[in-house]
């Protein structure tokens, strides 16, 4: 069996990877610099060049692939979501092309509203695209990630991290790691068929405000969750450099699940994860305050 990860380096994808690896299998790596490889895999992957935005180097690398590991990639531009869709387009394009059986996508709680969500909605039309193609595909939907915190940095060592949810609104918290491994089960297992959809719900749903007061625990950092109003959040965020389009893409994945959505999956055994948010700031966070 040939997998295929994108994104070999990134959050989620180094630890498919690593599991991957750790599990017996040699998985092709599409990533843009293979020079940013760890050196600790040379001889059990095989990197290879590719930028996700060109669809056909995208099917040119993924022949006689089997299963696939799609990420749709960051990328610097105001419409992220029109951005997602066209990486998605290129992976619906090489499963297609290239008679990809199976696909993992990596996606987001959210993705069921397929609009209103901002940035998600771009998640959410690749689950279509690969939907259309016929192939077995799972969406991992996962919550919000603990690796998110790193970009809080500052708002933690000034004492409050700003939101626009309302502070005690309860939502899944799960670790990097804990995707990778649902992935990587997923990637390895024969025994699915057809559309799937996988909640990673993490251990437990956290408000803002349960989340402040872990971090504040583990790191010894007095830190509160504080609310704001959404213009000055969208202020904030035009300031750090973000254009509009952007800036609304960003305010969407908060504010399009906040009034009354609830995840279309419901947390069962099969979408809790193990990893707490203590544990992951005690490893993650703290080093870096």
């Amino acid at each position: 069996m040939r997998i295929a990860v994108t994104t070999p380096t990134g959050t989620v994808g180094r630890h498919v990877v690593n599991g991957l690896v750790r599990a017996g299998a040699r998985p092709l790596l599409l990533m843009r610099d293979p020079a940013r490889l760890d050196p600790a895999l040379a001889g059990l992957v095989d990197p290879v060049a590719v930028d996700q935005g060109d669809g056909a180097a995208v099917v040119a690398a993924t022949a006689g692939v089997d299963t696939l590991f799609w990420v749709d990639p960051p990328t610097p531009t105001d419409d992220p979501v029109a951005a997602y869709a066209r990486f998605g387009a290129h992976a619906a394009r090489a499963v297609t092309a290239n008679g990809i059986r199976r696909v993992v996508f990596l996606s987001s709680v959210g993705a069921e509203r397929r609009s209103g969500a901002g940035e998600i909605d771009g998640l959410a039309r690749t689950e279509q695209l690969l939907d259309d193609t016929g192939a077995d595909v799972v969406h991992l939907r996962c919550g919000f990630f603990f690796s998110n915190l790193l970009m809080e940095l500052d708002s933690i060592r000034s004492g409050a991290i700003r939101v626009v949810l309302p502070v005690d609104h309860p939502m899944p918290w799960v670790a990097p790691r804990d995707i990778a491994e649902v992935a990587v089960g997923r990637l390895l297992n024969p025994g699915w068929t057809g559309r799937v959809v996988q909640a990673v719900h993490g251990p437990a749903d956290l408000s803002w405000e349960q989340a402040a007061a872990v971090v504040a625990d583990v790191t010894g950092r007095p830190v509160r969750a504080e609310r704001i109003a959404d213009e000055r959040m969208r202020d904030t965020l035009a300031g750090a450099g973000l254009g509009p389009g952007l800036v609304e893409a960003v305010m969407g994945m908060s504010t399009g699940l906040r009034d009354g959505f609830r995840p279309e999956q419901s947390r069962t055994a099969a979408t809790t994860t193990p990893t707490t948010l203590a544990a992951w700031c005690q490893d993650e966070l703290r080093p870096l305050l």
